[in-house]
């Protein structure tokens, strides 16, 4: 089987720090834990691990950031990653945005800002356990 990886984009480094940590403390090593703090630097991210054989599992994203928002960062990737799952991670996200995510990257799970760590690891995990339909 072959690695998979999660990856995080915020650009508050903070945000991104602590999800990485709630996600490896929970999940340990049955993931590659990579962050980006922006769109182009997911994209690279993105290729990297495709380069390397990764499976991308999973992005999660905020909603609010300079340059491309969360909503059109997910579509983008799925449409590039069709087997990517996808969380948005937001305290902001307007109503248009998050129904347009939804329909376009099929993002099942919106997590709320501040999140509460049940919450985040049951989205995860839910994203993770089963094959994408």
């Amino acid at each position: 089987m072959p690695q998979q990886a999660i990856l995080c984009v915020d650009d508050e480094a903070i945000i991104l720090l602590s999800i990485r940590q709630e996600l490896k403390n929970h999940f340990k090593q049955r993931f590659i834990y990579e962050t980006a703090s922006n769109a182009e630097d997911a994209f690279k991210a993105m290729d990297q691990l495709a380069a390397q054989s990764i499976d991308l599992k999973l992005i999660l994203s905020d909603w609010l950031m300079p340059g491309m928002k969360g909503d059109e960062l997910l579509i983008a990737a799925k449409r590039r990653f069709p087997s990517v799952r996808t969380i948005l991670v937001t305290g902001q996200a307007d109503l248009r945005a998050i129904e347009r995510v939804k329909k376009e990257a099929g993002t099942e799970r919106i997590i709320n800002k501040p999140w509460r760590r049940e919450d985040l690891i049951e989205a995860v995990e839910a994203c993770t356990a089963s094959p994408q339909t």
